[in-house]
């Protein structure tokens, strides 16, 4: 009944965010079950089942999910950028489009690019990364990796209007990709290690694409300490049935654990009221342009144009609630920089 009301949008945004922060007390209270030696003991066989699975699982669902959804619903909703990740609001900055600019300058002034590097983007989303460096590092040879296909032919098309020719998209699973050459200097990755599981394998293969003296850099989210798969337990998992089927949440300190091929060198936290006040700006911008995408759903997808709408606006306000909880200091955004051994 519930459900059905939600997806007529029948339910009031109060309530919605107050079941959204009812959940994210459950989880907070699942993931602390049974005390300090039960939670670290969940985390070492977490880590033993990420080293045994395949590098990624469900790279379909992620697609329908995600991403073949036609880019002017994104156009709509994200900043100027098209930038599918938090942004960063800092002193002086209110706007989704400065917040957008600044993430983007911020991660290359972390990841260390220079004008005239080989730069390889895995997870590149809707471009916003690589057309900004293809734009700031114009003697860049950039290479963007999708699993989208929609996603390549709009970067492709961005590129060709901006005169950009030092950018090469490609479309592949993670699970095959080779690129077609190696010896990059940068491997940068904005909020696709969400989508991975097998850590160690990915990064070994990272390792080997790198030039002497290469670095990787990688924005995840994270939580401050713990580690859980979005798995749909019951209709309460809303989360990893229809937007992150196969997913994970990792924690700030993960990544640690998978150091056999490259260390990490150095490593940020940046709060998740940046992530929140992001998730925020999407849903006033999905809300400002409510009937183009209702026009858009509908030729979409007919008479589950609603529901799949009233789904875009429950994401947005879930993400924006879990990135605000304990003043953006229980889930936010990790940035590691790594360097071959």
């Amino acid at each position: 009944m519930i459900q059905t009301l939600l997806e007529r949008d029948l339910i009031p945004d109060g309530l919605i965010r107050f079941r959204i922060r009812q959940l994210l007390r459950q989880r907070l209270s699942d993931e602390g079950q049974g005390g300090l030696e039960a939670v670290q003991n969940r985390f070492r066989e977490l880590l033993e089942q990420l080293r045994n699975s395949p590098i990624a699982i469900n790279t379909a669902d992620a697609n329908e999910q995600h991403y073949e959804i036609p880019p002017r619903f994104y156009e709509l909703a994200l900043g100027r950028r098209l930038k599918y990740s938090s942004a960063y609001f800092g002193p002086g900055v209110d706007s989704l489009d400065e917040a957008e600019e600044a993430m983007l300058r911020l991660t290359c002034d972390r990841a260390q690019v220079e004008d005239g590097q080989r730069i390889l983007e895995l997870g590149c989303g809707w471009g916003s990364l690589t057309l900004w460096m293809a734009e700031n590092y114009p003697a860049a040879r950039i290479t963007a990796v999708s699993n989208s296909k929609d996603q390549r032919g709009f970067i492709e098309a961005r590129a060709a209007e901006r005169g950009f020719a030092n950018v090469r998209v490609i479309t592949a699973d993670m699970n095959d990709f080779e690129p077609p050459d190696r010896g990059f200097d940068r491997v940068v990755s904005v909020e696709m290690f969400e989508h991975m599981r097998n850590y160690q394998e990915l990064l070994k293969r990272i390792a080997g694409w790198l030039a002497p003296g290469g670095k990787l850099f990688v924005h995840i989210f994270t939580h401050r300490d713990f580690a859980y798969l979005f798995e749909a337990r019951d209709e309460s998992d809303w989360m990893a049935k229809y937007f992150f089927t196969g997913g994970i949440m990792p924690s700030d300190h993960l990544l640690h654990y998978f150091q056999d091929h490259l260390k990490i060198t150095d490593h940020w936290r940046v709060s998740g009221l940046h992530y929140a006040k992001t998730s925020e700006a999407w849903l006033r911008n999905l809300d400002t342009n409510r009937m183009e995408a209702r026009r858009l759903f509908r030729t979409g997808y007919g008479g589950d144009a609603l529901r799949r709408f009233v789904h875009w606006r429950v994401f947005f306000m879930a993400c924006a609630e879990l990135w605000a909880w304990d003043g953006g200091e229980a889930w936010f955004v990790s940035h590691y920089l790594w360097e071959r051994r």
